[in-house]
């Protein structure tokens, strides 16, 4: 497997409250990315904590050889950290009700575990084509499901960053978890609502299907988002997936 992360404070803001990485481990590959909220860098801690969390866990971690398994740990890791946000803030009045959202994808040689809260988001491409994988815990997101508005007017929402599900800001709290298996050539991308705020699916497919590396897709959309504005921090993680070697000799 192949992958990269990148991280950018965006046009305006004066931090960066998003955070992130791409670990590895004998299960295989763990991409994370956490886009903080609350006051006075409280998102920058939440997102940091998280990460730091997430990255000793998965060194840590043993060897997960099944979807249960995966699925299972994911669900658990991600109450702990809940938990030890959501005492950070209760203990320190500075990060009261700070949180983050979060997407993790654990990419093993058979199978994909994804799990997310809040509304940054996994899409993944392969040979059914592009596709997101995760739906936004999100106001617009509520009322495009009630049939109240359009996937279109949803774009352009004014309340589009109203977050109803993150990491940390209650005492108990769920990932959405599942997982899909892999036949090879498959690209996932994991991104902050910096990116989708700014950079359209189409757009974003232009880019990954260009013939450069995982790297300069990357910064690629990272650079359209920071064109187009950017008003927020924008962070990227993408994990490829080698074509499969039967379909390759077949060819």
């Amino acid at each position: 497997m192949a992958y990269t992360f990148k991280t950018d404070t965006g046009q305006i803001r004066t931090h960066n409250e998003d955070n992130g990485g791409v670990f590895v481990n004998d299960t295989g590959v763990l991409a994370l990315v956490a886009d903080g909220m609350g006051g006075h860098l409280a998102g920058d801690v939440a997102s940091l904590m998280t990460k730091d969390f997430f990255q000793s866990a998965w060194q840590n971690s043993p060897l997960l050889t099944s979807v249960n398994e995966t699925e299972d740990w994911l669900k658990e890791q991600v109450e702990a950290i809940n938990q030890k946000l959501y005492r950070h803030s209760e203990d320190n009045k500075e990060c009261h009700g700070m949180g983050t959202t979060i997407v993790a994808a654990i990419c093993t040689k058979e199978f994909v575990t994804i799990g997310h809260i809040g509304d940054s988001r996994i899409y993944i491409k392969n040979e059914f084509g592009f596709s997101a994988k995760t739906n936004d815990h999100s106001l617009v997101q509520e009322l495009v499901r009630s049939g109240q508005i359009t996937e279109e007017e949803a774009e352009n929402h004014p309340r589009r960053n109203v977050v109803l599900r993150a990491l940390g800001t209650e005492k108990e709290i769920s990932a959405d978890v599942r997982s899909m298996f892999i036949e090879g050539d498959e690209l996932i991308l994991l991104c902050s609502d910096g990116l989708t705020d700014k950079v359209n699916t189409t757009d974003i497919i232009k880019i990954i299907d260009e013939k450069m590396s995982l790297e300069q897709k990357a910064n690629a959309l990272v650079d359209l988002a920071n064109e187009r504005g950017g008003e927020d921090n924008i962070t990227v993680a993408l994990v490829e997936y080698p074509l499969n070697k039967e379909e390759e000799s077949g060819r």
